[in-house]
């Protein structure tokens, strides 16, 4: 993944708008404002998956200029600008100020309420391990529910936590008396692709397709490169897990932990569970504008190895759409993986009697 965020630099360097010098500043909020629009029109890259129909990006333009004046305040104008961005429903498109962040978050919520941090919390009690980023134990159930099956659960709450290949080798290792795993990604919003890619090695032995990339070579909303493939490479050493997985999802999915979902999909071994995820298949980048705000937007596209692009989101293979309730005594989720890894279990031993 590092080369080809090298390769998107490199293209969309060539025909992005020069960033911002100290000789070029104005606050002028017409400036700012055409400034903003020009580098997405000629930069991003989801234009014809986020416009309404029948509505173009200058549309837009036009109707959010006239709201402008030439005194309006900082906030004024940024909420302006924020406004235009939301339009393109993208959580990867942000603009950034010393005194805020404008951002488009609704796709967390977009679904079912399908994650409780409390009810989880009665699964994994008190007594559970911590490894950089992943949480993690042999499986509690609430209300004393047996299963016949030891099973491990991974809570993985954000690829921005550090997570080396150590952490992931602890906790498979400490785990290795469990015949299934719960790999639990709800609500996460995503983090490093890096390391999404160092997760998922954990659960292959062979070289995986895992999609292709393709960014922006020009101004055109349609100028993109070809599709180039990219993959998941197979550890050299370490904890391969190859016993049956469950991951868990939700619409609270984004991001990397989209590509993470993506990466797993399809694996022998692993079936994804839950809520289509909340998407973000776009690798982003920023530029400068005229008063000091950065604007950060997607430049390129990922699609899955059957060429369906991501960006939307990804449907589980197992589609669960339970609410979960302020009175909600059990997790639908974890109690749906764990009932099902147990009958996966036992089909798995009956045929290797």
């Amino acid at each position: 993944m590092k080369l080809f965020t090298s390769l998107l630099l490199l293209f969309s360097l060539s025909f992005l708008p020069a960033c911002t010098t100290e000789q070029e500043y104005t606050a002028d909020p017409y400036a700012n404002y055409d400034q903003l629009w020009e580098t997405l029109d000629r930069g991003y890259c989801y234009f014809d998956l986020k416009l309404p129909k029948g509505t173009t990006w200058r549309d837009l333009y036009h109707k959010h200029h006239r709201r402008l004046s030439p005194k309006m305040t900082n906030d004024e104008l940024f909420q302006v600008m924020s406004d235009l961005l939301a339009e393109l429903r993208d959580g990867h498109v942000n603009l950034i100020s010393t005194f805020d962040y404008g951002r488009y978050w609704q796709w967390r919520s977009e679904g079912p309420r399908s994650y409780d941090e409390v009810l989880q919390g009665l699964y994994l009690g008190d007594n559970y391990h911590i490894a950089g980023g992943l949480t993690y134990k042999a499986l509690d159930y609430p209300k004393g529910i047996v299963r016949p099956e030891p099973i491990g659960y991974i809570r993985v709450s954000s690829f921005a936590s550090a997570i080396s290949h150590g952490n992931v080798n602890a906790a498979l290792s400490r785990l290795k008396g469990c015949n299934g795993l719960i790999l639990d990604l709800r609500n996460n919003g995503g983090g490093q692709i890096t390391t999404s890619d160092l997760l998922a090695q954990h659960f292959i032995r062979e070289r995986k397709l895992v999609g292709y990339i393709s960014h922006k070579t020009g101004p055109a909303h349609d100028a993109f490169s070809q599709r180039t493939p990219f993959y998941i490479e197979p550890l050299k050493a370490g904890v391969i897990w190859l016993k049956p997985v469950i991951v868990l999802v939700n619409q609270g999915v984004y991001s990397a932990a989209n590509d993470f979902t993506l990466r797993m999909k399809g694996l022998p071994q692993v079936r994804i569970l839950g809520v289509k995820t909340g998407g973000g298949g776009g690798l982003p980048m920023s530029s400068e504008l005229p008063n000091g705000w950065a604007v950060r937007f997607s430049s390129s596209r990922t699609y899955d190895a059957d060429g369906a692009d991501i960006e939307q989101g990804i449907a589980p293979d197992i589609a669960l759409m339970a609410e979960i309730t302020r009175t909600s005594e059990v997790d639908p989720y974890i109690e749906t993986a764990a009932h099902l890894l147990t009958r996966w279990i036992l089909q798995i031993k009956s045929k290797q009697q």
